[in-house]
C-alpha cells in the first residue's frame, strides 16, 4: 500500500478502537458478506455498503495484490478452484485485507502503549537510553562560522 492509501486509511478509520471486532470494521467498509432481505420485505433499497472511501483503498490493494506473485494472489487462486466466480474471489480477498489492517491497528495502539521493552512512556528516543544522558542538544560543540562571501557588485550597468 502506498503513503496515500495508508493516509486514507488513517484519517477515515481514526481510532480503530471505536471497532468492537474485525467483522465489525468489515461491516463498516462494505466488505462484510451482504444477504438481501427476505422476498416478503418491503426493503428495495440497495445495502449499505460502507465508507466507500475505504472499500476503495481495499479494492486498489487487492489490485495490487493480484498483480505480482503474492499471499493474496494465491489466496484469490484458490477461491477460483473452489468454485467462486472473479468477483466473488475479489470479495473475499477485500475482506481478508480487511481485517489484515484490523489486524494491524489494533497491534500498533498496544505497541504505542508500550515502549521497545515494555515500559509504558519509554522509547528509543528517550534520554534515558542514550549513553551519555548528562549531555543534552544544548551542550554539544557546534560548527564554526561559516566563511562568509560576498556578493560581487555589479560593475556593468545595463
Amino acid at each position: 500500500m502506498g503513503p496515500s492509501g495508508a493516509a486514507r486509511l488513517i484519517g477515515d478509520i481514526g481510532d480503530i478502537r471505536r471497532f468492537a471486532s474485525r467483522g465489525h470494521f468489515a461491516s463498516w467498509n462494505g466488505t462484510a458478506p451482504w444477504t438481501p432481505p427476505p422476498a416478503t420485505s418491503n426493503a428495495t433499497a440497495c445495502p449499505e455498503l460502507g465508507t466507500r472511501r475505504i472499500n476503495r483503498v481495499l479494492h486498489i490493494m487487492a489490485s495490487v495484490q493480484l498483480r505480482h506473485d503474492t499471499p493474496g494472489r494465491a489466496y484469490y487462486r484458490r477461491r477460483l478452484a473452489e468454485g467462486k466466480t472473479a468477483m466473488e474471489a475479489i470479495r473475499a480477498l477485500k475482506r481478508r485485507l480487511s481485517d489484515a489492517v484490523y489486524r494491524q491497528m489494533t497491534r500498533d495502539i498496544e505497541r504505542s502503549r508500550t515502549g521497545p521493552r515494555g515500559q509504558p512512556g519509554a522509547t528509543l528516543q528517550s534520554s534515558a537510553t542514550d549513553p551519555n544522558p548528562e549531555v543534552n542538544s544544548s551542550e554539544q560543540s557546534l560548527a564554526g562560522p561559516t566563511d562568509h562571501h560576498p556578493r560581487t557588485p555589479n560593475t556593468n550597468p545595463a
